[in-house]
């Protein structure tokens, strides 16, 4: 989320952060709740409500850290210079909560698909009284978690995210409390798995992003959105560039793309109005607003020593 945080904490004055608060232990209190209860009722559909509700909780509990670090950093500017062991700061602690945020909820969703064509083949009693009373209150805490994001979600990445997951967590919820008025009045067992692996199938494909997002920027793969040839070729028509190699652009953290190159440039004269334009286009065209770009007469080129890996 990068400088996006600092502008949010900067602009709102805290206000986003106190409701970024309010959402998380209103939302974290009610995923326990929902949990338990679905250990006590016995209820798939509404453990496969509470661990949506965990990609909820933490993609909060994500936002406010990356704000939280991001202040800090914006105060003591030093704490990242060359003096520290961590250089890039820990902007990757996001990607890692994400990581173990796809690993835990898909282990949590395969469960409750494998134990739903279970109970589909041999039906179990579910207590259809708490189960109903649970939902509904947790559908109340999404809607005020909902109401809480709303404003924030126009100016951060990650609350946005957040914000669109309660609205996906808003529709869960309603079916557990549909799952739930039809055993109370019919005792059809079937509907809890029926309504948990739809939750289940609801969840997957977004556990199966997030992971996938988290390991490509481990990876240090280019971001999805950037052409890294095209890159090249729009820094190679920068005027006074001559070459362009050992371009690399990858992903730091959520909106936070960074990349390094190394110009070769036609006359050594030109050293600053190259940088400045090359660095231009990089923010302007590819949001990338860190490049560390080294410069080289076109002389020096073959003296140019690459990375042997």
């Amino acid at each position: 989320m990068g400088q996006r945080s600092v502008e949010l904490a900067a602009h709102a004055g805290g206000r986003h952060r106190r409701r970024l608060w309010a959402a998380f232990g209103l939302l974290a209190v009610f995923m326990v709740v929902e949990a338990l209860t679905a250990w006590l009722t016995g209820s798939l559909a509404l453990l496969s409500d509470a661990a949506h509700l965990f990609t909820d909780v933490l993609g909060i509990g994500m936002a406010l850290a990356a704000i939280n670090v991001d202040r800090a950093a914006a105060g003591r500017p030093g704490r990242r210079g060359p003096g520290t062991q961590r250089t890039f700061g820990l902007y990757r602690v996001e990607v890692l909560a994400a990581l173990a945020n796809a690993v835990l909820l898909g282990g949590v969703t395969i469960y409750v698909l494998i134990e739903a064509i279970r109970r589909l083949a041999t039906p179990q009693e579910v207590e259809a009284g708490p189960m109903l009373v649970v939902a509904v209150a947790g559908l109340l805490a999404n809607i005020v978690a909902f109401a809480l994001l709303r404003g924030g979600a126009r100016e951060s990445l990650n609350v946005r995210g957040a914000y669109l997951e309660v609205l996906g967590d808003l529709v869960a919820s309603a079916g557990v409390i549909v799952a739930a008025v039809i055993i109370w009045l019919t005792d059809w067992w079937y509907a809890d798995p029926l309504i948990a692996v739809a939750v289940a199938l609801f969840i997957l494909p977004r556990t199966w992003a997030l992971g996938r997002v988290a390991v490509l920027v481990l990876v240090q793969a280019a971001p999805s959105h950037v052409d890294v040839e095209d890159v090249q070729r729009t820094l190679a028509a920068v005027p006074g560039v001559a070459d362009v190699h050992d371009l690399h652009v990858w992903t730091l953290t959520s909106g936070m793309d960074v990349a390094s190159a190394h110009l070769s440039i036609e006359r050594s004269g030109d050293l600053s109005p190259v940088l400045t334009a090359a660095r231009a286009v990089l923010r302007d065209e590819y949001g990338i607003e860190h490049a560390t770009l080294q410069v080289e007469p076109v002389a020096a080129a073959g003296d140019c020593q690459h990375a042997r890996w």
